[in-house]
């Protein structure tokens, strides 16, 4: 059944439980732990995912402050969540293959990133200082998007924001099949993440099919961000292949990262194609007929 009339989810009730839930984990302690750092990130690009779409409908003084700042919260604790992954990635890599690691025994970078301390912290006093001003920049952004009207919008803009990131999508991932890119294939991440965040405001147009379209995205952007964390790992390790320049478990090390990111994106093109192959129509992927909204 058609239907001629459609209540979307509301943006500014949304975005303000995702600051205030930020706010919260925030408290729970003076420093927060890994897991608070990975939930305040994720609700951090929630809010920017949602202020990205309604953008044209709210003014544009505010909205760019508020997109700048959320943005900034994340940028300061990026090295805090970054640390944190890379020695879970590498402790992961040494369980699974132990006989390699016990060649690699007394290799420099990989000793300092399985010790307890992978990097020289920041002083207490720094890191307190930023924790501080994460805190200043929710409070600053709750404020104003308490006070911006954001209650009504043009529905019909709303599709138009999101069918231009399914757009910008669907070339990345053309790009990322033709020639995988570990930059690229961080870009088609993060925007597909953006366009997952902002697919919950369409839920009530065809629940069923955009929980069952959600589902599918949030476990391809997993396996694209467990890509990406190996990516890391031969990053720092600054591994470059040359023959008879690195000793040969590291060499085997990294032939084993390849191919793990290799099953990795073996599980993530089938959906990519699925949802963003050329030719496909957001609205045939959604279920429901844009021009009756």
């Amino acid at each position: 059944m058609e239907l001629d009339y459609v209540k979307l989810k509301p943006i500014k009730p949304a975005v303000s439980v995702y600051i205030r839930e930020a706010q919260s984990l925030l408290k729970e302690s003076a420093i927060p732990g890994d897991k608070a750092v990975h939930d305040i990130r994720v609700l951090m690009k929630k809010s920017r995912a949602l202020l990205k779409i309604a953008a044209p409908q709210i003014e544009s003084q505010y909205c760019i402050r508020d997109l700048a700042d959320l943005k900034e919260v994340g940028k300061i604790m990026c090295s805090w969540r970054e640390i944190s992954v890379q020695r879970k990635t590498l402790k992961e890599l040494k369980k699974e293959f132990p006989d390699i690691f016990s060649r690699l025994n007394g290799h420099p970078v990989l000793t300092q990133l399985l010790s307890k301390q992978i990097f020289p912290s920041e002083p207490d006093d720094k890191r307190s200082s930023s924790v501080e001003q994460i805190g200043s920049l929710l409070n600053k952004t709750s404020y104003r998007v308490r006070f911006q009207t954001m209650s009504v919008f043009d529905p019909q803009i709303l599709i138009k924001q999101f069918e231009a990131s399914y757009i910008r999508i669907a070339d990345i991932y053309l790009s990322c099949r033709n020639k995988p890119d570990t930059a690229k294939l961080h870009q088609f991440r993060m925007k597909t993440k953006d366009f997952l965040y902002q697919l919950y405001i369409f839920r009530p147009l065809n629940p069923s099919i955009i929980k069952t379209i959600e589902k599918r995205l949030d476990s391809m952007t997993q396996n694209l961000g467990k890509y990406n964390d190996l990516s890391q790992i031969i990053k720092t390790l600054d591994y470059k292949y040359q023959k008879g320049l690195n000793p040969e478990p590291l060499d085997e090390l990294v032939i084993k990262i390849r191919e793990k990111q290799d099953r990795y994106l073996n599980k993530v093109w089938p959906v990519a194609y699925q949802y963003f192959c050329p030719g496909q129509k957001l609205v045939n992927i959604l279920g429901f007929k844009l021009l009756v909204i």
